[in-house]
């Protein structure tokens, strides 16, 4: 019960922890079951499936206090050694700096405006800094393990100005190629092209056929277009040849992640160098493919 709680709690943390599950406790039977984490933890940024996978320890198929620290408990200290390892000066603080060198140490080069964003997330008081309490408050009901989680975290949370208008696609950890998420965004960018293509085929056509008909063989204008090409040959002659299109934008997505996928593996010392490129390459395979 409540009154036997783990003796590594301070008070403080003690009454913090029994409002959270005072809050989640819906029915106040003493115990969080399915459809309690469903509604409770929507809003808090954690899933019901890690929660339920990491702190039910019976696994009974709900929560008692004693399991709720224990979870909040091992969570925290996770939580100290990843806010330990981005305080590189050891000030008790996070300022935008750390976060830009921490993520540029593994690959993601951002500029200080993009690290200001991600700090400004967390920072609750205005002083531009996250203290050790801001940070764990922030990701208290957020299960990352390790830091390449949390840089996984900001990465898809936030926009991070490029300078461009530009789509690219994301860095997909083994992880993620192991959990199918590449190949979801694959078959996402797949459909969406397919979508698109079709919506615009008919435009496509005009396009071909006032390059095919010169300003001499053919005097109208774009109205005058499309009705010709419904005289000849019915309103599905404005698809024509749309199936190629949709059918080739699948390998044209392949090709285009996985040489950008190449693109990322350089050594750490050239990686500010290669930004720039990798960004270009992408831009100029941006309009072969949808």
């Amino acid at each position: 019960g409540r009154g036997k709680s783990a003796p590594f709690l301070d008070q403080d943390r003690q009454k913090h922890w029994a409002k959270l599950f005072n809050q989640l406790d819906l029915n106040k039977d003493g115990h969080i079951d399915i459809l309690e984490l469903r509604a409770g933890l929507a809003g808090q940024g954690l899933t019901r499936g890690s929660l339920e996978k990491t702190g039910d320890t019976n696994h009974d198929g709900v929560l008692d206090f004693e399991e709720f620290i224990h979870y909040l408990h091992n969570h925290e200290k996770q939580l100290k050694l990843m806010f330990r390892h981005l305080d590189r000066n050891n000030d008790g603080k996070i300022d935008a700096a750390e976060i830009q060198v921490y993520l540029r140490t593994i690959g993601v080069n951002i500029s200080l405006e993009d690290a200001t964003k991600i700090l400004l997330s967390m920072d609750k008081d205005g002083t531009m800094t996250v203290d050790w309490n801001e940070w764990r408050d922030h990701f208290l009901f957020n299960p990352l393990n390790n830091m390449e989680d949390v840089a996984r975290y900001w990465k898809r949370s936030m926009i991070l100005d490029t300078g461009e208008q530009l789509t690219v696609p994301d860095d997909f950890s083994v992880e993620d190629r192991k959990s199918g998420l590449a190949w979801r965004h694959l078959m996402a960018g797949a459909i969406a092209g397919s979508v698109s293509r079709t919506g615009t085929a008919p435009l496509d056509r005009l396009k071909v056929f006032r390059q095919v008909h010169s300003s001499s063989d053919f005097k109208g204008n774009v109205l005058k277009g499309f009705q010709y090409m419904l005289k000849e040959g019915g309103p599905w002659s404005l698809w024509r040849g749309n199936g190629i299109n949709v059918l080739k934008i699948a390998p044209e997505t392949a090709v285009k992640f996985t040489a950008y996928e190449q693109c990322c593996f350089v050594p750490l010392h050239l990686v500010s160098r290669f930004v720039l490129f990798k960004i270009i390459l992408y831009k100029s395979l941006l309009p072969r493919v949808v």
